[in-house]
């Protein structure tokens, strides 16, 4: 069973990565460059009237691009071009085969048996519960962007994610009235709390672009599941079937 499980996991995370990481370096990796251009831009003029670095409210959202002491050395970044390219489809693997792990492990343990049909119903709640339901509050933000703290916004994401996907685990699997309202609850409740808010700062990066950022993101994200859930439920069906053909040839 666990062998069987990661190699669909392998098979759905190459499958969605493969065409996603063309979609990134299409749709997204062109904006974070242009963007990256603006941060390049700011960054002498924020040198010249900037606080003393303690008092920086300022918590820039994308990695690798915080704030940091004027004498500090660079943060390692892979070269741009191939290298970049190289790297973005390498993490975008990595985030499909865990994804993938995940997926089939829930369906498993919510005693469905993955099929593309409940691969999919079970992709698009994971898109909600870790992509949608959180970008409500925390959209996909651009470097140069400003932030609240990266601790703070991660446990707010996490706090999401978690209570997301239970409550559409009490309001799909369990279908009892306490559990829907119970589902409704959780679902709602972490928009009630708020995501942490990012302090005001003046920015010269267009909100056109990081409009267009977020919902090329989500979009993105959204194909990413919906793969990763046709992946794994196809990929699931057809080990077994050669696992069927094996054994009825011993």
């Amino acid at each position: 069973m666990i062998i069987r499980l990661l190699s669909a996991a392998l098979a759905a995370g190459f499958f969605a990565a493969a065409v996603v990481t063309g979609l990134e370096l299409t749709l997204t990796s062109p904006l974070i460059v242009a963007a990256e251009r603006y941060e390049q831009q700011e960054a002498p003029n924020r040198a010249a009237k900037a606080l003393p670095i303690k008092a920086l409210p300022i918590v820039l959202a994308h990695a690798g691009h915080d704030h940091a002491a004027p004498d500090a050395a660079p943060e390692w970044q892979p070269a741009p071009g191939l290298p970049r390219m190289a790297f973005t489809g390498l993490a975008t693997l990595v985030g499909g085969v865990g994804y993938a792990l995940l997926l089939g492990a829930v369906m498993l343990a919510c005693g469905r048996e993955p099929t593309p049909q409940v691969g999919l119903a079970f992709a698009v709640a994971g898109f909600a519960s870790v992509a949608l339901a959180p970008g409500l509050g925390l959209p996909p933000e651009l470097p140069g962007s400003a932030a609240a703290p990266l601790a703070t916004r991660q446990a707010w994401w996490v706090m999401t994610a978690a209570a997301t996907g239970m409550g559409l685990y009490l309001i799909t699997i369990r279908r009892a009235l306490i559990t829907i309202l119970g589902g409704l609850v959780l679902i709602i409740a972490p928009h009630v709390v708020g995501a942490p808010q990012a302090p005001e700062a003046a920015s010269e990066l267009p909100a056109a672009l990081a409009a267009q950022f977020a919902a090329r993101s989500l979009a993105i994200s959204f194909v990413f599941w919906i793969l990763i859930g046709l992946g794994i439920g196809w990929a699931w069906q057809a080990f077994a079937r050669g696992a069927d053909r094996g054994a009825a040839r011993a």
